[in-house]
């Protein structure tokens, strides 16, 4: 099987002291990066795997002497004497008294960890200030357009990895726009989850997708996020849908469904902090107070957009442009008063207007809007092909 781009990322690190700590949504494939590592360390290092979605796994790490684990560790995996041991866990939010347990392994007896959490809003309630400096945290994302790529074996893993935005934004001729265009459109509708990336039929895909979110539905909301009713959440995410691009109003959203504002807040919070929204601040050249009121919404993932209900063209791609680009940095939007707006800055320096279809005046209007901002770099993102300048193409980003 393919490895995904980050397990490049990650074995470099795979010797340090400190903790890998994978996270991201269900699906995307933390089990299957994890097990990879698992299978590329060498045979003669002594090893051991943990998935606490089993209760007996858990058994080893109950004790309150955290001397007795090291020693039921070391056993297990085969170590002699001063051999590092390596530790994976997966889904460890099953088991929060973890955290102090690799804390103490870490520290007196230099136990390496790799461990996955599908939560990044419980993972941040498990690892406290107790583990800062112990660990390192990566999100693993769904596919994005060029793992699909890679994953299609269109790309080679060289050339899904050597990508840089500033490739992307160079000018591209129809030739290469219509080599990727088809698959693009797919990615569109269905989104990058690697199951469903990998499966041909149509048909198929969507029943996937509707089984990954049932999958989310029944663990993340119903295990993890500790709300009584769960059907208001559910009824909270169908209204977020027809909000896709668009900024948020949470008085009116909590008035729709019939609850107060703070619950509102909490289960924007919620569903940000499980990867399944994304919330863009408004731009400033200060520090952004993390509210979510004026925020602009969208969903991680297009099939899972798509899956739970209906948008049009325009937010759909938008929807896309925006965890593309999210790959690169952090992003935000400027909206002034409702007249100006630039619908993505990424890092405060790159402006980016998102149009179906791109031409030199909506360029120019977001490069007069830009320039009172003093961004310079101004880009039209077009899903249908325009020779013009300033133009960009979502396939190569």
């Amino acid at each position: 099987m393919k490895k995904r781009l980050l397990y490049y990322e990650i074995i470099p690190y795979i010797s340090h002291k400190n903790a890998i700590v994978i996270t991201g949504m269900r699906q995307v494939g933390k089990t299957t990066l994890m097990r990879q590592i698992f299978e590329d360390i060498d045979q003669n290092k002594p090893k051991i795997w943990f998935d606490f979605d089993n209760p007996l796994d858990q058994r080893t790490f109950e004790d309150l002497e955290y001397r007795n684990i090291f020693e039921r560790l070391k056993i297990a995996s085969g170590a002699e004497r001063d051999e590092q041991i390596y530790v994976f866990i997966d889904e460890i939010q099953n088991f929060p008294e973890i955290t102090k347990i690799i804390k103490f392994l870490i520290d007196n007896f230099g136990v390496k960890f790799i461990v996955t959490g599908s939560s990044n809003f419980y993972l941040k309630n498990l690892f406290p200030e107790s583990l800062s400096g112990r660990k390192f945290l990566y999100e693993l994302s769904p596919l994005s357009f060029r793992e699909c790529l890679y994953f299609r074996d269109k790309l080679s893993m060289e050339q899904a990895m050597k990508v840089r935005l500033e490739e992307g934004l160079a000018e591209k001729n129809i030739t290469e726009f219509q080599k990727l265009d088809q698959e693009y459109e797919e990615y569109l509708r269905f989104g990058g989850f690697p199951e469903v990336v990998l499966t041909s039929d149509i048909e198929t895909k969507r029943l996937v997708l509707k089984n990954i979110f049932t999958s989310f539905f029944e663990k993340d909301l119903k295990i993890i996020s500790g709300f009584k009713d769960v059907r208001e959440l559910r009824d909270f995410i169908l209204l977020l849908v027809p909000r896709v691009g668009s900024m948020l109003d949470v008085s009116k959203l909590a008035a729709e469904l019939g609850i107060l504002r703070p619950k509102a807040y909490s289960y924007l919070e919620f569903l940000r902090g499980i990867f399944f929204i994304r919330l863009l601040p408004k731009f400033t050249k200060s520090i952004d107070r993390s509210v979510a009121g004026g925020k602009k919404i969208y969903f991680t993932d297009n099939g899972i957009l798509t899956t739970v209900g209906n948008v049009n063209d325009a937010q759909l791609f938008e929807n896309a442009v925006v965890n593309q680009l999210a790959l690169y940095g952090d992003l935000s939007f400027y909206n002034k008063r409702n007249k100006e707006e630039i619908d993505i800055i990424l890092k405060k320096e790159k402006a980016f207007e998102v149009k179906l279809g791109g031409s030199k005046k909506y360029l120019e209007k977001a490069e007069r809007i830009s320039a009172k901002i003093d961004i310079k770099q101004v880009f039209v993102v077009s899903r249908k092909y325009s020779k013009e300048a300033g133009m960009v193409f979502p396939m190569f980003l």
